[in-house]
């Protein structure tokens, strides 16, 4: 992939992409905070899907 991939996608979805890059931090921070209080299977997989893609956006993977 190239480094600007994001740029070559239509553009409604690079306008999800850009939106969801937005809303993932605060999105993790609750999942995280819930986590903590009320610990689930299914929380645990989740919080470990909202870090992956906040590791996919951080380090520019997508």
């Amino acid at each position: 992939m190239t480094k600007h991939y994001r740029y070559r996608l239509h553009p409604w979805l690079n306008k999800c992409v850009c939106v969801l890059e937005k809303a993932i931090l605060p999105i993790l921070i609750f999942q995280l905070i819930r986590t903590l209080f009320i610990t689930t299977t299914f929380d645990l997989i989740l919080l470990g899907i909202f870090i992956g893609i906040f590791i996919m956006f951080y380090l520019r993977w997508l």
